[in-house]
């Protein structure tokens, strides 16, 4: 005989596994929009409850001032610059296409400016390998500028549907600001583990977002900010391009903003530009090189209990699968990872003691 309490309860977890499947399928377009939106209710929270607090505690207001913070101080800035480096993108896209950039004559220039011993011992592994590592990096350039152009022109051509996602990311922020602490304390009480497991996993997840934003992405972007700024100090061209690319390589701890200022500076050493060299190579060792060790203790700590292998991993892996989105994801999954089977392993030690 059917135990009909357990089969009503199996058809309610049914029918909301269903409707959750249904739920992500109708607001798939709309995914990248609510995680930011999330990222931005939990790392502003702080600040709309202080502005909350100075208005008397009057929600509604203080989340709106709390976006139009959020706009004016954040989104504003980033579509201006972003807005400026798609165009380089489009130019130095334009000027390979035309051939007045050629990738693989700098490589030739190197390699003839190498002391001679050097240029015996590369020619030795075999001229024709040289021929496909120049060509293969510089078809990988050329390759990386090509996309950051081609997203320029998507951009414009599907303005409006940008419009509406970046729209409905900003409404769904101001209702994260203003209600995300009753949200979270809903998903917690209808979360399918035991009440300790589950705030302890909600916790885990914000103090993750939290430090990955605060010690990956804004030490990244003050290092690519301070190496397109360097780079137009000496007149490299596209300086914020290649700011841009020195904060992504930034984000990844095995390879880190070196992978871009490094090849800048032997190229200017190569070329006869020796104090314009002298000058990429100061900032990348005493200022871009530094910046981490000073910010990232100050804004989240030394210990955010992911280690720096898996960061790597996880982040090349969410960009794989995200997109921009994926270099704060992927560090979450990550963490989250690792704090599952944390607790998974402590709750097996409780019963089994």
């Amino acid at each position: 005989m059917i135990d009909r309490k357990r089969f009503e309860a199996g058809g309610l977890i049914g029918f909301v596994a269903l409707a959750s499947v249904a739920f992500i399928a109708v607001v798939w377009d709309f995914l990248g929009a609510l995680f930011w939106a999330g990222v931005a209710g939990i790392m502003f929270q702080p600040l709309f409850r202080r502005i909350t607090a100075n208005l008397g505690g009057r929600r509604s207001v203080g989340a709106a001032i709390t976006l139009l913070v959020i706009t004016i101080a954040v989104i504003i800035p980033l579509l201006l610059i972003g807005s400026m480096i798609l165009d380089q993108a489009a130019g130095v896209y334009a000027a390979v296409r035309d051939g007045q950039i050629d990738f693989a004559r700098y490589f030739d220039r190197i390699h003839d400016a190498l002391p001679l011993r050097l240029q015996e011992l590369a020619d030795r592994q075999g001229l024709g390998s040289f021929e496909r590592m120049r060509r293969q990096v510089a078809a990988a350039l050329g390759g990386s500028v090509s996309v950051l152009a081609n997203q320029a022109l998507s951009l414009g051509r599907n303005a409006a549907q940008f419009l509406l996602v970046f729209g409905v990311g900003l409404y769904v922020t101001y209702f994260l600001l203003r209600d995300g602490a009753e949200i979270g304390s809903a998903i917690v009480r209808t979360a399918p583990f035991e009440r300790d497991v589950a705030q302890r996993l909600g916790d885990r997840f914000v103090t993750v977002t939290r430090a990955t934003v605060n010690g990956s992405v804004l030490v990244a972007m003050a290092q690519g900010a301070l190496g397109a700024a360097t780079f137009a100090l000496v007149g490299v061209p596209a300086a914020m391009l290649w700011g841009l690319i020195m904060a992504f390589a930034a984000l990844l701890p095995a390879i880190g903003p070196a992978i871009v200022w490094i090849p800048v500076a032997v190229y200017q050493l190569a070329t006869g530009q020796i104090w314009q060299a002298m000058v990429v190579i100061f900032s990348g060792v005493a200022v871009v090189g530094m910046i981490d060790n000073l910010l990232r203790p100050l804004l989240v700590g030394r210990d955010t209990g992911i280690p720096d292998w898996l960061v790597l991993l996880s982040t090349l892996g969410g960009i794989a699968l995200m997109g921009i989105s994926g270099v704060v994801a992927g560090p979450i999954v990550a963490a989250l990872f690792m704090c599952g089977w944390q607790i998974l392993t402590e709750e097996r030690d409780r019963q089994a003691g």
